[in-house]
């Protein structure tokens, strides 16, 4: 099995930066070939990737959108052949289509090739710019990532980078996004982000099922049935975002949230009613605190009447002086820490009853 992963991104964005990094610390032991195609030119110097194992397959013929349909395929069926490496990555040329680039690799069929992921490369000072002058082939990157890794966000305003993330949301509310700048993750973590592992989902759901295993007083979730017509085709990851106008790039697991955690259900010899369960709020964010600012926060979610009752919060958030605060809250213990970087920041927050909005405030979310 080969497993091919596509770098997607403007010339300039830093795919070379990431895939060097990735080489090095993400895919470690693995047999890899990279195809790319620069118009012309080998964006990585031949010397670094020999050392690493790589092999270098040129493919000058102008622009990926053109030479994909004969060429690239035979390319990419060669490689496979004479290499039958564990990995391919991809990275076309800056302009390409990522849809086209997709379409190349679905179409082989002789060998045993598993598409792994699109990674979308987006510089974060220049992504307006991109997006004016290149509407359909910037959109077409983005819309189509299965990760978003933001590069130079380091001293952006807060607001240009929230702007960002919010567009980028707009385009694409499912994929993990990375606004942390590369430096302070390691390539495991955005291995984890490219493949969808440890999104806000899924630690949402590990905090649901953490409270229905710890908390024995409240039965928690609904009856099957109640919940059965909530199932969303559209993807296996139940995103389940709020459509509002601004797209805020949230993820509220309701009650009515189809996300695999209710399967306890047959567990409880117990009619649940509705007002035992417990939702969850959990938003990825850009900002940056003080390790006083969430510790007045969780201590004030000890309100009752105005945050609902809470029953866990946790998450991981950038600090204002550089580090990153790590936090978890069971009622009347905050626990605030620092700890390693995450691929963005996370809040989350479950309870019963609880008001989204009062919490979002809260924690300026």
């Amino acid at each position: 099995m080969t497993k091919i992963t596509i770098f997607s991104g403007f010339l300039g964005a830093g795919k070379t930066t990431l895939i060097k990094k990735l080489i090095q610390e993400g895919y470690k032991g693995e047999k890899l070939v990279l195809i790319e195609n620069e118009f012309g030119q080998i964006g990585i110097d031949g010397g670094f990737l020999q050392d690493a194992g790589v092999e270098i397959t040129e493919m000058n013929s102008g622009c990926i959108c053109c030479s994909l349909v004969g060429d690239f395929g035979k390319a990419l069926e060669k490689v496979l052949a004479d290499y039958a490496p564990d990995r391919i990555l991809i990275e076309p040329s800056g302009v390409g289509k990522l849809s086209d680039v997709i379409r190349a690799v679905q179409n082989i069929n002789a060998h045993d090739v598993e598409l792994d992921g699109f990674t979308t490369v987006v510089d974060a000072k220049k992504y307006k710019m991109y997006m004016k002058n290149f509407g359909e082939f910037f959109d077409n990157q983005i819309t189509y990532a299965s990760c978003l890794i933001l590069s130079h966000t380091s001293g952006l305003s807060q607001d240009k980078l929230d702007d960002c993330v919010k567009s980028l949301r707009e385009k694409n509310p499912a994929a993990p996004i990375v606004t942390t700048e590369w430096d302070q993750l390691t390539g495991a973590q955005l291995v984890d982000a490219m493949t969808q592992k440890n999104t806000l989902d899924d630690e949402l759901k590990e905090l649901l099922e953490e409270a229905a295993h710890h908390d024995h007083h409240h039965h928690h979730y609904h009856d099957e049935e109640e919940h059965e017509h909530h199932h969303h085709d559209h993807d296996e990851h139940c995103h389940h975002h709020d459509h509002d106008e601004e797209h805020e790039h949230h993820h509220d697991h309701g009650p009515d949230c189809t996300c695999g955690c209710h399967d306890h259900d047959h567990d409880h010899h117990h009619h649940h009613h509705a007002d035992d369960v417990f939702t969850s709020w959990g938003r990825e964010t850009t900002r940056t605190y003080t390790p006083e600012e969430i510790t007045n926060a969780l201590n004030a979610l000890g309100d009752e009447e105005k945050y609902g009752m809470i029953l866990r919060a946790k998450g991981i958030v950038a600090g204002t002086d550089g580090k990153w605060i790590h936090y978890d809250y069971v009622p009347g213990v905050p626990d605030v820490r620092t700890g390693s970087a995450s691929t963005i920041g996370r809040l989350c927050v479950i309870g019963s009853k609880i008001n989204e909005e009062a919490i979002a405030e809260l924690f300026k979310a």
